[in-house]
């Protein structure tokens, strides 16, 4: 089961000149569709003179939602670039904008595909890439005087807690990485000897 995603840590901006023309590259996290509205609508607010805004993104812990646009460019040759760059580094939630500003000189198809390939490239080189884990949460619920083991099985599954409750038993929401879910309830159960219980929350 894959239970995490790739995605940037933050947004970069990088420039590459190619024949005049200026091309500037600008990767943003985005994690909805809307956030890559405002993301597009704020670089073209203030790059309002660039002759194209060319785009592409990918979102979402599966990175099932994604698009690209060529924006007056002939077709092919701007958005699906940026969104192979993209997805040869198999990250989501981010966007990248390449903003053309026309130097005069024109490139040809192969040419234009270079140059925003490149510079979506070189853009998101800059930038961290950072591992997320995907998690399910589940409830436990045990005696007190049951708290160590408790505790010590917690930590060997890498469970993050969330929230804690007591009573005159202890309940802890907990965050189990999801490959790790059936396993973590078999080991607390097995290691409280039945007295205590998982449950999903």
């Amino acid at each position: 089961m894959e239970d995490f995603y790739k995605q940037i840590a933050s947004g970069q901006s990088g420039e590459i000149k190619i024949k005049g023309s200026r091309f500037i590259g600008e990767a943003g996290l985005v994690t909805s569709i809307e956030e890559a509205s405002a993301f597009l609508a704020a670089i073209k607010k203030r790059e309002y003179s660039a002759t194209h805004h060319c785009w592409a993104y990918r979102i979402g812990a599966d990175g099932s939602a994604f698009r690209f646009n060529d924006d007056g460019e002939p077709s092919g040759t701007a958005g699906q670039p940026i969104l192979r760059q993209i997805d040869g580094l198999g990250i989501t939630n981010v966007m990248v904008v390449v903003t053309r500003y026309y130097g005069g000189t024109k490139l040809g198809k192969g040419g234009l595909i270079r140059a925003y390939g490149d510079t979506a490239q070189a853009v998101l080189e800059k930038c961290q890439i950072v591992t997320k884990i995907l998690r399910d949460q589940v409830r436990v619920v045990f005696l007190y005087e049951d708290t160590s083991i408790a505790m010590r099985t917690i930590q060997n599954h890498d469970a993050k807690i969330i929230s804690t409750d007591y009573h005159d038993h202890t309940e802890i929401v907990l965050g189990i990485r999801k490959s790790k879910v059936a396993a973590f309830k078999d080991a607390f159960v097995e290691n409280l000897r039945g007295r205590g219980r998982v449950e999903d929350s």
